[in-house]
């Protein structure tokens, strides 16, 4: 009698934001050091914390080297009995010329439309394309599923980089990617396989997790 066959092993890949700052909405802080939670956004990685900790089993918590990240990683590592793995491929944009400048300051330029409607044909001065970003996230979301293959991980990173890879794995083109919204210590859930990516939720930020799955 032929053995059935085994279906592929999927990760679920548990993307969130790193929680507020005292510069949120204010300014593009980028991958500039020293950038810490503020109050409000310690109580939110808390509760994502007890979101994800409610999980049977997490693999790995993995987070982008930068302060703000780290800091949303460390209680979801807690209670998850784990430690944080850094990796770069979580890191936010580079903003290049554009880092630690006002929003309101940006918006005023010729170039923002671009960023807002085109965004695959702008490359941030002396720094990266948002194009460059999406590859780099969504390589780096591939590699660390193919790494706990059958299991659950995290990785906490930044808005634009989880938009970003939630375009690529809807198969959405990347000047659709602004119209997301990702906001602080949202969970975002991705089903990756081999071949393919399933989106089951994103910027959920008060779901029960334990029902996450694909129909």
């Amino acid at each position: 009698m032929p053995r059935r066959r085994q279906p592929p092993r999927t990760t679920l890949v548990l993307l969130v934001r790193h929680g507020q700052t005292p510069t949120t909405g204010a300014v593009l802080p980028g991958r500039a050091p020293g950038l810490h939670l503020a109050d409000k956004g310690r109580e939110q990685a808390e509760r994502a914390a007890a979101r994800i900790g409610a999980l049977k089993k997490v693999d790995a918590v993995y987070s982008s080297p930068l302060e703000r990240t780290r800091e949303t990683a460390a209680p979801i590592a807690k209670a998850t009995g784990l430690r944080v793995r850094r990796d770069k491929g979580l890191l936010e944009c580079d903003f290049g010329e554009w880092t630690g400048a006002e929003l309101k300051t940006l918006m005023k330029l010729p170039e923002w439309r671009t960023v807002q409607s085109r965004p695959s044909m702008f490359r941030f001065p002396d720094g990266e394309s948002f194009a460059e970003m999406q590859l780099r996230i969504s390589s780096t979301v591939r590699r660390l599923a193919a790494e706990h293959r059958g299991g659950t991980i995290v990785a906490v990173s930044h808005a634009d980089p989880i938009k970003a890879a939630v375009s690529d794995a809807a198969g959405a083109h990347l000047d659709s990617f602004q119209r997301l919204v990702i906001s602080p210590c949202s969970i975002t859930a991705l089903v990756v396989g081999d071949t393919s990516t399933t989106v089951l939720t994103v910027n959920s930020t008060g779901d029960d997790l334990t029902t996450l799955a694909p129909s």
